[in-house]
């Protein structure tokens, strides 16, 4: 019994077997939380998805280094999931939250132009929009490119032109 309520409570002089029987339960709890959360938390890289990886990181590593007592650790936890999981049916639901919370994407180059003030705002330069097109085309001409946008997660997408 003393060893269970070792494992729960907080412990500030934690064995490393101690630490590892944690560490195992966090894992599991970490998985079974991801799987509540859903996909959209770890694959959209939105700035609500960013948070929740954050959050359930700090919150975690308190109960693997006992900072925080295990039950504590794991309603706060569920709670976050929760919470963004009602935050991800809100923007599914209400576009113009969807726009605030995510924002939209922006058209950094377009039909041989770069949109300088755009840019400035994405806080991108030319080098950075010609690095991407070297990375995902393999080229530096930009004669084949109708646009260049900074998608909501920060990722640069290139279109284009059509051949017809």
């Amino acid at each position: 019994m003393e060893t269970i309520q070792n494992l729960i409570e907080k412990n500030d002089d934690l064995t490393v077997l101690q630490m590892s029987v944690r560490g195992v339960f966090v894992f599991i709890l970490a998985f079974l939380l991801i799987r509540i959360s859903g996909r959209r938390s770890f694959g959209m890289k939105g700035p609500v998805d960013n948070i929740i990886a954050i959050l359930l990181g700090a919150i975690l590593s308190r109960a693997v280094v006992g900072a925080s007592p295990l039950i504590p650790v794991m309603v706060t936890c569920f709670v976050v999931v929760l919470l963004h999981r009602i935050w991800g049916w809100l923007i599914s639901s209400y576009p113009r939250l969807e726009k605030f919370t995510e924002g939209k994407k922006i058209l950094l180059y377009h039909q041989g132009k770069f949109n300088e003030i755009k840019m400035k705002r994405a806080l991108i330069c030319r080098s950075d929009i010609m690095q991407e097109v070297r990375s995902l085309l393999h080229q530096e001409d930009l004669k084949q490119i109708d646009s260049i946008f900074m998608e909501r997660d920060g990722k640069i997408s290139i279109i284009l032109k059509s051949e017809s």
